[in-house]
């Protein structure tokens, strides 16, 4: 009997500790005790988990830093619940399900990946809660959704710098697109850079050909023939930064030369990691520049996150996770309420908050007009080349 009463206070001790850290009244957590919660979807497994894992760095540095909040004159501490989307579609939408209805967040960030958010969007939408994306940059994560915000610019401006980009810098009359087709972002931006380059040109023959792949192939020989056979003055092959960096590799082996170009999914370490010297040369546009800190918000994020991180810079999208925390913030302040109606409206007011990646000021959209960045692979680190601005 002795034993069998120490075997059920051990579980009565396990579902005391298993209770959240800020219970409130009879265990309610949220809004309605003195915890406010705030979800983060991210792929932090899966094809896209080495970007998932930089944006909740940036998010987690920014609540360790901003804690807590006071709304009405209550206090409230700010408690992340990151949930893995897993890299699939239906997995970003399980996770912003349980976020809302397990538990019982105010407001969302995330994701990684553009297909990722929108298909987390949806339930966001249905269920009323605000979403602030952080790098998801297609403009269907916003379209037609009145509760999705981002902080970063979005692929129209990132498809027309790279386009002029290739127009100007690189010299270049043609063009091959290389697509992720099972990718919203890469097929997205692939247009837009299409769009932009054929006006560029004058010339509607000027894109000699696309060549598609799809998430997770290793093999691409068959489209590197075609581009080979095609004769292209550049290569714009926006896609995941492991795959990218598989195509550059194998077009270097192959003695392809051809300039390529890609989008803000390269800045990983796992892009140089993957290509090692065969990415060197390899161009892309991305959201920030530690040589161009412009404000007093950029300076404090890298002074935090350089003493934490061996004085190592960050990458673009960790700064847009640490903004994107910041701004849901700010919007809860402005609101004078932790109810996600009125954060929601806070939110689509958004005007000059000041971020460490640039000013943002959202459109009836909900999106950010911001400046891009100009990167390049040299000597197995990524350097800045130029800013352009919108």
């Amino acid at each position: 009997m002795r034993k069998r009463l120490s075997v059920i206070g051990l579980g009565l001790l396990l579902s005391s500790l298993a209770m959240p850290l800020f219970a409130g009244p009879k265990g309610e957590t949220g809004p309605s005790g003195n915890v406010i919660k705030i979800g983060v979807f991210e792929p932090m497994t899966g094809a896209n988990a080495a970007g998932g894992a930089m944006e909740v760095e940036g998010i987690r540095l920014a609540n360790e830093l901003n804690p807590s909040i006071t709304v009405g004159g209550k206090t409230y501490k700010v408690e992340l619940v990151v949930a893995d989307n897993k890299s699939d579609k239906v997995e970003a939408a399980n996770a912003v399900q349980r976020l809302i209805d397990r538990d019982k967040v105010t407001l969302l960030l995330g994701s990684w990946g553009s297909s990722l958010a929108m298909a987390g969007g949806e339930v966001a939408k249905e269920a009323k809660i605000p979403v602030i994306g952080l790098s998801c940059t297609n403009p269907l994560v916003t379209a037609g959704n009145d509760y999705y915000f981002r902080v970063c610019f979005t692929d129209p401006f990132q498809g027309t710098v790279m386009a002029n980009y290739a127009y100007n810098d690189v010299g270049a009359r043609s063009a091959v697109i290389v697509r992720e087709v099972s990718n919203d972002y890469s097929v997205g931006l692939a247009k837009f850079f299409s769009d932009t380059f054929k006006q560029r040109t004058g010339d509607s023959g000027s894109i000699l050909g696309t060549v598609d792949y799809n998430t997770g192939d290793q093999d691409f020989s068959a489209q590197l023939t075609a581009i080979s056979s095609l004769k292209p003055d550049v290569i714009f092959a926006p896609g995941n930064y492991t795959e990218s960096a598989l195509i550059m590799k194998q077009a270097r082996e192959l003695g392809i030369t051809i300039p390529v170009l890609g989008g803000d999914t390269w800045e990983t370490p796992e892009f140089i990691d993957v290509g090692k010297e065969r990415v060197e040369g390899a161009v892309f546009s991305t959201f920030f520049a530690a040589e161009h800190a412009a404000n007093r918000a950029a300076e404090t994020f890298l002074k935090e996150y350089r003493a934490r991180y061996n004085n190592k810079d960050p990458a673009a999208v960790t700064v847009l996770g640490y903004d994107g925390y910041l701004l849901a913030l700010d919007a809860i302040k402005r609101a004078g309420s932790v109810e996600a109606g009125k954060i929601r409206e806070a939110l689509a007011k958004t005007a000059g908050f000041v971020g460490a990646a640039g000013t943002v000021t959202l459109d009836a959209n909900g999106d950010a007009t911001k400046s891009a960045f100009i990167k390049t692979v040299q000597n197995g680190k990524f350097v800045f080349k130029t800013i352009v601005n919108p």
